[in-house]
């Protein structure tokens, strides 16, 4: 099952970068570029589907603020949370009954679900602003040694 969701990603993926290709230097600039008379070439239909995924995204972020949990740093796909302890689970919010708050994020691999992309230390978001001078931790959270 992991192996088809992936799949599917990748092919949704392609598909949506497909829609608007551009030039890479290999037509110059007084050319007519030919990308532009395939009938694949939906730059519009490709911003649509981003702003309504950051449309998604936003309301997420609303919704878990609502229970008192704000972002640190938020990247184009990453967004990264203080947590009490290692696991993805310690930072979702959840109801008194123990399920997940409505409306807010869900791990997994189905569509409209998000993954774990790491977890690190507050020493370690320390050490990147003194190395790097107030990077967004968002893109470097995946990059780098997990909890330890």
């Amino acid at each position: 099952m992991a192996l088809l969701a992936k799949a599917i990603k990748a092919t949704a993926k392609g598909g949506i970068g497909k829609l608007l290709q551009r030039n890479r230097g290999q037509v110059p600039y007084y050319e007519p570029w030919p990308a532009l008379k395939r009938a694949t070439w939906r730059p519009d239909i490709r911003a649509a589907v981003l702003a309504n995924q950051r449309v998604g995204i936003h309301r997420k972020l609303m919704k878990t603020a609502a229970g008192d949990l704000y972002p640190l740093a938020i990247g184009t796909d990453a967004i990264f949370y203080p947590s009490t302890g290692p696991s993805p689970l310690d930072v979702l919010p959840y109801t008194d009954e123990g399920k997940p708050a409505p409306g807010t994020f869900r791990l997994g691999i189905s569509p409209g679900m998000v993954k774990h992309q790491g977890t690190q230390t507050v020493l370690w978001a320390e050490a990147q602003f003194v190395e790097h001078g107030g990077v967004n931790l968002s893109n470097l959270i995946k990059n780098d040694v997990p909890w330890v």
